[in-house]
């Protein structure tokens, strides 16, 4: 990859030349006694977020029917907790982000199905508390590094739009469109290019709790550059070659950096959250590093010490680097001394994308989803059961396993809870604290959740029943019964969600349909204070739009 400008290492260069000179109290913040005790009772924080990474892609969760060693992530989880029950908020990535920064269900903004689209704005409200915010209110250095996808304030004008992308010809597949996209800028491209990448871009991580980021936002959506803080680290000039919009490789064309290579994103992702918990160590205070990878998403650039590693395909190839990737940052946490006073949170914005061959993968005998139902997308368990893993040295057992339902908004009162403090009640609305489950209680810790398809289509969870208010996924993936409305399972003994039970048991699914009405109008799933939700939540099942009659001629 292209040497990357001189300003890739100005957040960390004064700390990496720090670690170079013997330490003296004149190059540490001045500290009391009794604000160094106290700091040193908060543990450092750091969530590890794969992105589509499916449940039975690691072999702890898919043992039998798993082909992929990931050895790293095993690791974490014999060092830990591993949560069978996990789940993100969504099938798809936007909406499993907010929800998992801000304790609050996705569908609660204007976000009610889909993803951020390019170059689109910010979803987290600029005044939402995040994990972010949380901690730096109690003293914490924090850190975001990796895939933001949560919109930005682009500083593009309505009339410049149409020069940040290529449309694609219309009636094209994804080969045959990217082979007839343009590859010369104009001059009003550069033009506009050069104004718009030279100014800050607002509304990003570091106005959403985070001191600092360092990413690529979309590594398969332009701008194809690093971005560090609120600046792109290089003027875009060109157009993405045609060649890396093909083949699971990036998705849409559109501005890029000379010589733009996908496979150094997530080595210098590596880099980055390696250099921070370094430096991070050696300060006073702790710290919280949110750290969404790239991968095993596309653009499946996989580097070529990892090419046929798998002996199954690109994708699998692309989990085991994925993997190598969790042990250097974990090899940096130990290396800095850091380990043993750091939670770890490890798990994946959803499930796995059918589209890189899963049928391929599982006549090979490995199955992404694992027991599941569905891939990415799905309100099955296959689009948001997710891995799902907690470490905490001295605090959670090694080697445990819990069977509790948990959600990835929970992190925000988990949060909470670790640094001992109370959650306004506008804040955290859809999390619950996971410390009992993590310090070995086995009772349940939240009687429901909702997760959701990319179409908007709710799952709720209430015990092991499982409610669809739709007659498929939602999502992608065909089947289900069109004669049948709504969809109820009892998942304590049919996992697979084979058996639609929603015709048996009326009163159970009226039951479910009123869960979800009561979360949704109260504007929260946990006690306190009724909450507004930002936009008036859609509700499913969705009914038929009757086109209307024609006027006999």
């Amino acid at each position: 990859m292209k040497q990357p400008p001189a300003p890739l290492f100005r957040s960390f260069l004064p700390l990496s030349l720090s670690l170079l000179l013997p330490l003296s109290l004149s190059l540490l913040l001045p500290l009391s006694a009794a604000a160094a005790a106290a700091h040193a009772a908060k543990p450092n924080l750091l969530v590890i977020l794969a992105d589509d990474l499916g449940y039975g892609d690691v072999q702890c969760y898919n043992p039998t029917r798993g082909k992929i060693p990931t050895p790293h992530i095993d690791r974490l989880a014999a060092q830990g907790m591993r949560f069978t029950d996990g789940h993100s908020s969504s099938g798809v990535c936007s909406p499993t982000r907010y929800t998992l920064l801000t304790g609050r269900y996705h569908w609660r903004t204007k976000l009610q199905g889909g993803i951020v689209g390019v170059f689109g704005e910010p979803l987290i409200a600029p005044d939402r508390m995040t994990i972010g915010t949380l901690a730096q209110q109690h003293g914490y250095r924090t850190a975001a590094i990796g895939k933001w996808h949560l919109g930005w304030d682009w500083p593009i004008a309505p009339e410049q739009r149409k020069l940040f992308q290529v449309p694609r010809p219309a009636g094209k597949n994804d080969e045959a469109a990217s082979a007839t996209a343009s590859e010369t800028a104009s001059p009003a491209h550069l033009a506009a290019w050069r104004e718009v990448f030279a100014k800050p871009i607002a509304g990003g991580p570091t106005t959403r709790g985070f001191d600092t980021y360092f990413g690529t936002d979309i590594p398969n959506w332009p701008p194809f550059c690093f971005i560090e803080n609120d600046r792109t680290l290089g003027i875009p000039s060109e157009f993405l070659p045609a060649s890396r919009l093909v083949k699971n490789q990036a998705s849409l064309p559109g501005p890029a950096l000379p010589d733009w290579q996908l496979e150094g994103i997530l080595p210098a992702l590596a880099d980055r959250a390696a250099a921070f918990i370094t430096a991070a160590a050696t300060r006073p205070e702790p710290f919280l590093l949110y750290l969404p990878l790239t991968s095993p998403h596309t653009p499946l650039s996989v580097n070529k010490e990892w090419q046929g590693r798998s002996g199954l395909n690109l994708y699998a190839d692309f989990v085991m680097e994925t993997d190598a990737v969790v042990g250097r940052v974990l090899a940096a946490l130990e290396q800095s001394g850091a380990a043993a006073n750091t939670l770890v949170m490890f798990t994946s914005d959803n499930g796995c994308a059918p589209y890189i061959d899963v049928a391929g993968l599982e006549a090979m005998g490995h199955f992404p989803s694992g027991p599941l139902r569905g891939y990415k997308a799905d309100a099955w368990e296959g689009g948001h059961r997710v891995p799902f893993i907690v470490r905490w040295p001295g605090q959670v057992k090694p080697g445990s396993v819990s069977d509790q339902l948990v959600q990835q908004s929970d992190l925000m009162a988990t949060f909470a809870a670790v640094l001992g403090t109370q959650l306004p009640d506008n804040a955290g609305e859809d999390s619950v604290s996971l410390l009992p489950l993590l310090k070995g209680d086995h009772r349940p810790v939240r009687e429901h959740a909702v997760s959701a398809s990319i179409q908007g289509t709710p799952a709720v969870r209430q015990g092991s029943w499982k409610y669809i208010p739709a007659p498929g996924s939602g999502g992608w993936a065909k089947g289900g019964d069109p004669a049948q409305p709504v969809q109820l399972y009892n998942l304590a003994n049919d996992l697979g969600e084979s058996k639609n039970l929603a015709a048996a048991l009326p009163d159970k699914v009226a039951e479910m349909k009123a869960a979800l009405e009561k979360i949704i109008t109260a504007g929260r799933s946990t006690p306190g204070a009724p909450q507004r939700n930002d936009v008036e939540v859609k509700r499913y099942p969705a009914k038929a739009v009757v086109a209307p009659k024609q006027k006999a001629k």
